[in-house]
This record gives structure tokens, C-alpha cells and sequence, in this order.
């Protein structure tokens, strides 16, 4: 056996390890006696054997389900596990429908850059914006442009008067940041 191959079982055997401890106990899985018990409607029935709790989840029609393992003694409570797992997962759904992911684009410029560089570059962030994504407009310098950082804060004026219909001014960087000067467009 290699070492590669070795190493892979090891971390897949602890893996497997971290996963059944997250995992949880369910009716016969639970092995601690005596557990504090909660009914279906959520009163509170008091400490009691694991085997009467099992018992009244059976009448019940139910599942007994660990919820407070490292409780002493542990809590368990009788629900039905398969629609509280169906329900967990469609929150969850539900959450990351909701989510906003905010994409932020990013446009490049010298202290130097022409012209019609320029344009082409506006007009690239001009349609992130318009598409509502966030701009970061980056001012990098090299060599011998590092002596004239008013340029770069030249570059970033323009910018921002050209897009000033479209975007507001997050933030922005006077001095040098390393080789940069940055600044945040986000869209009006």
C-alpha cells in the first residue's frame, strides 16, 4: 500500500466517524437510560426509562428522537423524523431561494491608459451596472508610476463622473494600497 493510499483510508475512516457523530439517534439508536421525554405537543413528560419512551412513540405511531444528546440526561422528543427532515430540507431550499449573491465585477486601469482604452473599459462597467452587479474599478502601477499617485486618483475621478448617472461611490482609496488604488461602484 502507498503512502497516498494510506492516508486517503484514514481520512475517509475519520470521516465517516465525524458523520455518525453528527447524525441523529433515532428509537433504537438510542442506547442512554433514563431520558428527559417531551410528547409530540411539546409538554414536558419528565425523566423516564428509554424503553417506556420507545414504547409511548410506538403507541403513538411516532419516532423517538434524540434532540439534546449531550444533555444529562439526554433529551429526546416523540415527532414524526421523516416529515421533520422533509420540512428541515424545504426551509433549507426555501433559505437559499431567497439568498441574494451580490457578483461584483471588476475593471482594470493604468495611470496611463488611452483614451480609447478608457471608453471601452467605461462601457464595460457602464453594463455590469446596468445589469446590476457591483463594480470594483482597480488603478494599478508599475515601476516608475508608483511616483505619481495623483494620476491613478485622476483616473478614478473620471470614472466616477462618467458613471455617476448609473452608480454611487462605495468606497474609494486616496492613497495607495500597495500597487492600487481601488474604488466600489454599486448600482443607484
Amino acid at each position: 500500500m502507498t503512502r497516498g493510499a494510506a492516508c486517503s483510508s484514514t481520512f475517509r475512516s475519520n470521516r465517516r466517524r465525524i458523520i455518525a457523530t453528527i447524525r441523529t439517534r433515532t428509537n433504537e439508536q438510542i442506547r442512554i437510560s433514563p431520558v428527559r421525554l417531551i410528547s409530540a405537543e411539546g409538554e414536558q413528560l419528565g425523566v423516564v426509562p428509554i424503553e417506556l419512551a420507545r414504547d409511548n412513540a410506538r403507541e403513538l405511531g411516532l419516532d423517538l428522537v434524540e434532540v439534546a444528546p449531550n444533555a444529562r440526561p439526554p433529551v429526546c422528543r416523540i415527532m414524526d423524523w421523516g416529515k421533520h427532515q422533509y420540512d428541515e430540507q424545504k426551509r433549507a431550499k426555501e433559505a437559499r431561494k431567497r439568498q441574494h449573491v451580490v457578483d461584483v465585477k471588476e475593471v482594470k486601469f493604468r495611470p496611463a491608459t488611452d483614451e480609447h482604452d478608457f471608453q471601452v473599459k467605461l462601457n464595460n462597467a457602464r453594463r455590469f451596472l446596468e445589469k446590476g452587479k457591483k463594480v470594483k474599478v482597480t488603478v494599478r502601477y508599475r515601476g516608475r508610476e508608483m511616483r505619481r499617485p495623483e494620476l491613478g486618483s485622476q483616473v478614478l475621478d473620471q470614472v466616477s463622473t462618467a458613471l455617476d448617472d448609473l452608480a454611487n461611490v462605495e468606497t474609494r482609496s486616496n492613497n495607495l494600497e500597495g500597487r492600487q488604488q481601488i474604488m466600489m461602484l454599486a448600482p443607484q
